[in-house]
C-alpha cells in the first residue's frame, strides 16, 4: 500500500463520523437472515460500539481495535449472532489500523454497494444475521488481492 493511499484512508476515517449526521444513519443488510432481533433486543445484546457498527454500519475510530494487533490462531465470530467468518490464517497487517483479512470463510459474508461517503465501495456483511463488518477493496495480498477490511467491534475471537 501507498503511503498516499494510507493518509487517504486516514483521512476520510477521520471524518467519517462527523458526516453521519449529515448523511443520515444507515441500516444492517435488508434481507431475510436466519438470525433476527428486535432492534430493541439488539441494543440489549450488543454494546454502543458494537450496535452502530453491526447495526447502523458506522466505523470505528482506526487503530481502536485491540483485533487488529491479534496474532494468536484462532476464528473471528460475528459479534452479533457467534457465526464464524474469518479465520486467523487469512488475517495481515494491511497497515490500515483495522483487522484485515485476504478472504472469508466460505458461505459466511454477503456484500452489497455501498454509495456513502462519496465513493462506491462493496460493502461486507454477516451472511447469518445481517451485521455490518466493513468493506473490501482490491488492493489486498495474493492469492485473493482482495483486502476485507473490518470493524473490530464487529467481531469477537477464539482462540484456537
Amino acid at each position: 500500500m501507498h503511503r498516499r493511499h494510507l493518509l487517504r484512508l486516514t483521512a476520510l476515517a477521520a471524518l467519517f463520523p462527523l458526516l453521519r449526521p449529515v448523511m443520515g444513519p444507515a441500516a444492517a443488510a435488508e434481507g431475510n437472515f436466519p438470525f433476527t432481533l428486535t432492534d430493541a433486543e439488539w441494543r440489549a445484546k450488543l454494546t454502543p460500539l458494537q450496535y452502530a457498527v453491526l447495526r447502523q454500519e458506522d466505523t470505528e475510530r482506526a487503530g481502536s481495535s485491540p483485533l487488529d494487533k491479534e496474532t494468536r490462531a484462532g476464528i473471528y465470530h460475528c459479534a452479533g449472532c457467534d457465526q464464524a467468518a474469518y479465520t486467523s490464517e487469512h488475517k495481515y497487517d494491511s497497515g490500515t489500523g483495522w483487522p484485515s483479512f485476504w478472504q472469508s470463510l466460505p458461505g459466511t459474508i454477503g456484500t452489497k454497494e455501498d454509495d456513502s461517503l462519496f465513493a462506491t465501495r462493496t460493502e461486507v456483511h454477516c451472511l447469518n444475521c445481517g451485521g455490518h463488518f466493513g468493506h473490501i477493496f482490491d488492493d489486498g495480498p495474493e492469492p485473493t488481492g482482495m483486502r476485507h477490511c473490518l470493524n473490530g467491534a464487529a467481531l469477537t475471537f477464539k482462540p484456537a
